[in-house]
């Protein structure tokens, strides 16, 4: 740790190993695996899945989001889906139903689609080869799989990141979340699915010009990995999590602008990050540096 009590800043250069190439569906597309984890609870990784899934079903993609999180599940509430449950993750792995049965459609989005978690205690219910075999049937299908990784470090997280072609870490500007999240991109690297890249979540604009909260520029210096997106604080993204709409409907709400543009850099666009303050201040300069060609 250094001064005031923050982490101290580590070199510049990871390890990097690529993640493998995605699979081609049916339809003859790249289909893409993305696990979204995060070191701790409490981070917005749920609402950024919910999120991404439906900025990407608004680009013509199809998707399909899998709650990882046994025994606490929470996406089916985000995405307004709780009361339509009948099938779960853990139903499909131990063959009391088929995947097709399992799948939720998303009324408003006809190519959006949910797997939930079971409530079930059982951890050990998936393993993950499971879940391999799992996206693998899948990728036939859709464009995009994003599972909603268990925080932490239990089973849940292997099971997530097993099939993963890429990792998107969430975390907030706090001296603890970003040490956490440190940790968890360690053993992301071991498991040869790393670095991934950051969503920096919360941000408050106001906060970091005091010095009161972590800039983008020391979070970045700390974790050393690529940024590809973040999300500003936004007193829209709390009520819309609680009614079932992901913010990202929203089109008055930065943070669902960001949740937007951060699905098309996942999409192969090349999109900027648009400075919080809205000045050509430092955090232009560092975002000019991070996201390039190969952001996405």
């Amino acid at each position: 740790m250094g001064e005031a009590g923050r982490p101290t800043a580590k070199p510049p250069a990871r390890p990097t190993t690529l993640p493998g190439p995605a699979q081609h569906n049916a339809h003859g597309k790249k289909s893409k695996v993305v696990t979204i984890t995060s070191g701790k609870g409490g981070v917005g990784k749920t609402t950024t899945t919910a999120n991404l899934g439906v900025a990407l079903a608004r680009l013509g993609k199809k998707v399909v989001l899998i709650d990882a999180d046994i025994g606490l599940r929470n996406l089916d509430v985000v995405m307004g889906l709780e009361n339509r449950i009948v099938y779960d993750l853990v139903d499909i792995i131990e063959g009391r139903c088929k995947l097709r049965q399992a799948l939720i459609k998303h009324k408003a989005f006809p190519d959006l689609y949910l797997i939930p978690a079971a409530q079930t205690r059982d951890k050990t219910a998936v393993t993950p080869a499971d879940m391999v075999q799992l996206t693998d049937q899948l990728r036939e299908e859709f464009d995009f799989i994003l599972i909603d990784c268990p925080a932490g470090i239990e089973r849940g997280f292997r099971n997530a990141i097993a099939p993963a072609d890429m990792v998107l870490i969430v975390t907030n500007p706090e001296v603890s979340a970003v040490r956490d999240a440190d940790r968890i991109i360690g053993l992301i690297e071991a498991e040869n699915k790393g670095p991934g890249q950051l969503i920096l979540n919360r941000v408050k604009a106001d906060m970091v010009r005091r010095g009161e909260m972590l800039s983008p520029d020391d979070v970045v210096d700390i974790l050393a990995i690529k940024i590809i997106g973040i999300v500003p604080e936004d007193e829209n993204v709390i009520p819309a999590s609680n009614s079932g709409v992901p913010v990202s409907l929203n089109e008055n709400s930065r943070a669902g602008a960001a949740f937007r543009n951060i699905a098309r850099r996942l999409n192969g666009e090349e999109v900027p990050i648009t400075p919080l303050d809205g000045g050509g201040n430092i955090l232009q300069r560092f975002v000019r540096f991070l996201v390039g060609s190969d952001s996405q």
